[in-house]
Parts: C-alpha cells; sequence; structure tokens
C-alpha cells in the first residue's frame, strides 16, 4: 500500500511539472507572436508616416505646371498622387490622349458631361467634399474603355474601390436614363426615307431601311441559373439583340438575356418585334414594288424567321437558282452593316469584349449605356482608330452562330423574298448586257 501510495504521490507531481511546462510554453509563444505583431504595426506606422511627410514636402515645394521647364516625354503614367485627374488628365492630356483612354474627344466629354449633370451632380457635405462630375464620369469611360479591375482605376484615381463601382453603376444609370431617348431611338418617318435611300445608294438594296443582328458578351459564372447562360460555342455570355441603320447607328437594343436564348426567341421578346408586326414598316402611301406594294423592312441573319417585314437569306447549298445566290450577294452586303457596328461597338468599349466581372444586375444596363455611347461618338464624328479592331478580331471567344427552323418563316415572307430574287436578277443580267 505505501509503494501504491508513492507511485501516485510520484505521478500527481510529474502531471502537474508537465502542465506547468506547457503553460509557460503556450504564454512565451502568444508574448512572443504579440511582440512581433506590435513591431509590425510599428514599423507600418512610421513608413505611413514617413510617406506622408515626403508628400507634403513635395506638395510645398511643388511650382505650378506652367512654370515647370519643358520635357522631351510625358511620364504621367507613373505618377500616383490622388489629383492625378486635375494635374495631369486635364492639364497634360492631348487629343490623342483622351480618344485612347476615353474612347471620345475632349469635346465629346464635357458635351456628355453636362447632359448628365442634371442626374449626377452631388452637393458637398460637413464630412467630405463630393467627387467631381468630371471626375465621376471619367472613371466609368475608363472602365468601359478598359474593363480593368476597379482596385487599378482606383489607384490611378485616388479613390477607393466601392467608389469606383458605385461611380460605374450611376453613369451607366443616367446614360440610360437620359441619352437613349436622345441618341438610341426608333426612326421617325422622314428619317426610315432616308435610311432606304442610303441602302439603296450604298448596297442597292432598296426597300430596306436597318439589320438587326445579335451580340454574345462574355461574363462570369451568376450567382443561379448559371446552366442557362452557356452558349452553344461553350463559354458563358448575356445575348444582346441591336437594331442599326445605314451609318451603323443603333436606333433598337434588347440586352441582358441568357446565352443559351435563341435569337429567334430573344426578337419575339423585343420592341422590335411588337412594332414590326404592327406596322410600324409600313409606308403611307404604299411604295410600288416589282409590281406590288410592298412598304419598308429588315435583314436579318439565319437565327431570325423570315418575315414580310424582316428577310434572311437562302440557306447555303448547290441546289440554289441564279436569283436565289444573287439575293444572298445582296442581302449579306447590305446586312454586313450591323456587324461592322458591333465590331466597332466591341472595339471602342472593351468592357463587352473581354470577360466582364460585374453583377449580373449591372451587365445589361452597362451594354446598354455602351450602346448610346456608340451613338454618341458616331452621331459627333469622334475618330475611331483602326488599331482598335485587331483585339476583336483576335478574340479567343468566337461568337456562337444561331438558325432557326424553316417552319418558323412566313409564306409573305417568302413571296417578298421571291420578288427581291427577281429583281436582283434583273439588275445583275442588266449590267452583264451593259458591260458586253
Amino acid at each position: 500500500m505505501a509503494n501504491d501510495e508513492t507511485l501516485r504521490s510520484l505521478m500527481f507531481t510529474l502531471s502537474y511539472v508537465l502542465l506547468k511546462r506547457r503553460r509557460d510554453v503556450t504564454s512565451a509563444d502568444a508574448q512572443r507572436r504579440r511582440e512581433v505583431q506590435r513591431r509590425v504595426a510599428h514599423r507600418q506606422y512610421f513608413h505611413q508616416r514617413h510617406k506622408r511627410m515626403i508628400m507634403m514636402m513635395i506638395a510645398q515645394t511643388s511650382r505650378p505646371i506652367s512654370e515647370l521647364p519643358a520635357r522631351p516625354t510625358r511620364v504621367w503614367s507613373s505618377i500616383e498622387s490622388t489629383d492625378w485627374w486635375e494635374r495631369v488628365v486635364m492639364r497634360e492630356f492631348q487629343p490623342s490622349d483622351w480618344l485612347e483612354k476615353f474612347r471620345m474627344t475632349k469635346e465629346t466629354f464635357f458635351l456628355l458631361c453636362g447632359k448628365l449633370k442634371p442626374r449626377l451632380s452631388r452637393q458637398d457635405t460637413r464630412l467630405r467634399p463630393a467627387l467631381p462630375l468630371e471626375k465621376r464620369v471619367a472613371v466609368a469611360l475608363w472602365r468601359l474603355a478598359s474593363n480593368v479591375e476597379y482596385r487599378t482605376i482606383s489607384a490611378l484615381f485616388g479613390v477607393g474601390r466601392s467608389t469606383v463601382c458605385k461611380c460605374v453603376r450611376d453613369v451607366c444609370h443616367a446614360i440610360v436614363l437620359l441619352l437613349r431617348p436622345l441618341y438610341l431611338r426608333p426612326p421617325s418617318e422622314q428619317e426610315l426615307e432616308d435610311a432606304a435611300r442610303l441602302f439603296s445608294t450604298r448596297w442597292g438594296f432598296p426597300h430596306c431601311v436597318g439589320a438587326v443582328g445579335s451580340l454574345h458578351v462574355p461574363i462570369i459564372a451568376p450567382s443561379s441559373n448559371t446552366d442557362n447562360y452557356w452558349n452553344s460555342r461553350g463559354w458563358l455570355s448575356v445575348v444582346t439583340q441591336g437594331a442599326v441603320n445605314g451609318l451603323g447607328q443603333f436606333w433598337d437594343v434588347c440586352a441582358g438575356f441568357p446565352g443559351s436564348t435563341e435569337h429567334s426567341a430573344i426578337l419575339q421578346n423585343s420592341t422590335l418585334w411588337a412594332r414590326g408586326c404592327d406596322g410600324f414598316l409600313l409606308h403611307e402611301p404604299p411604295l410600288d414594288f416589282m409590281g406590288r406594294p410592298l412598304g419598308f423592312l429588315m435583314l436579318g441573319d439565319a437565327g431570325y424567321p423570315l418575315k414580310s417585314w424582316l428577310l434572311k437569306s437562302f440557306p447555303e447549298s448547290s441546289e440554289l437558282s441564279a436569283a436565289q445566290r444573287a439575293f444572298n450577294r445582296k442581302l449579306e452586303r447590305a446586312r454586313s452593316v450591323v456587324d461592322e457596328a458591333f465590331l466597332r461597338l466591341r472595339a471602342r468599349w472593351q468592357c463587352l469584349l473581354k470577360r466582364n466581372d460585374c453583377r449580373m444586375d449591372v451587365v445589361p444596363t452597362m451594354i446598354l449605356a455602351c450602346c448610346v455611347l456608340h451613338n454618341v461618338c458616331e452621331v459627333h464624328g469622334d475618330e475611331f482608330e483602326e488599331r482598335w479592331e485587331e483585339a476583336v478580331r483576335t478574340e479567343e471567344s468566337p461568337q456562337p452562330a444561331d438558325e432557326v427552323s424553316p417552319a418558323a418563316d412566313d409564306r409573305d415572307g417568302e413571296e417578298v423574298r421571291a420578288l427581291f430574287c427577281q429583281y436582283f436578277l434583273q439588275q445583275e443580267t442588266q449590267q452583264r448586257t451593259l458591260a458586253c
């Protein structure tokens, strides 16, 4: 019994010593971590203080730009101060810089700011001054033109990332609300007649007033219904339908459909379909074509149904007649105006070309805003750089093609298409006769 008592006492003492040793080691480790954290925080504090002192010294000793000696090159791209917008963009940017970074001239930029002022103007508060209207618009345009990350724009303009996100959202909403009625609207009767003359003169396609097409915009995986956004090419997208006139300017846009949606389904859920079926393209009195009254019409690709007001080409086949082949050549040549418009749209606003990481509730508004801005630049004659198209022509995600069943074609549409086949065959026959 004595031996058992001695053994228990020894085991208790040994357990106590081990537990005490473990507590001492744990306490020492915790104290060591706190000391390391204290030193890191101390070092960061002095580093920030040193940086602020240097910036204050630079600000106090800097001279106005007008007094600085001329330099052979400009190094504005490496400036990190928060006044980069006021000191560099507003004073040093050349016309080529404005066109490259904002995709528009300086004059168009300030015209845009003036039109958006009723929606975007803000008042200063006691806590901080409001961000200037021009700077907010510039932040949004930089994002739309380049599709760079928010943190990059945040560092460039000296604002927070949440501010960049809010600027993009607010400016896009303001563009759609205020400028869409001015720059993206259905054409009037006189404008339809002018468009018909343009298509007839430039492409030899009478009675045509526009072309319709679709564009897939790459996106990140949405939080819900992801399967609906996979298109036929195997990448995530949202689809936008656009109708353009002979100058490549949009007058009807329907955006935000999941990538798997068929083009014909988008058309039937758009205002363009309702207008076309309600006689929007009719002409009073009716125009004569090949001995038959005919109104205005539009051109589409194989993904759209054939209607009396919407024509598409015949499916390629060795069995096509000479008249059908002549019709296909004329239609594809005239319909290329919508492909060119989408190409210029994506080349100018690359948020539609590269994968867009914005939330799904923002993407449709962003697409509409880009279409409006495209029209603004085209209407005001802002230069378009051909080298911008290189990124579009070499994109890694080719646009999906769609084709609708012939059962959806309208009999009246087939009759109208047959009239144009006869017309174009006669035109080619006369041209060959004159050439001989």
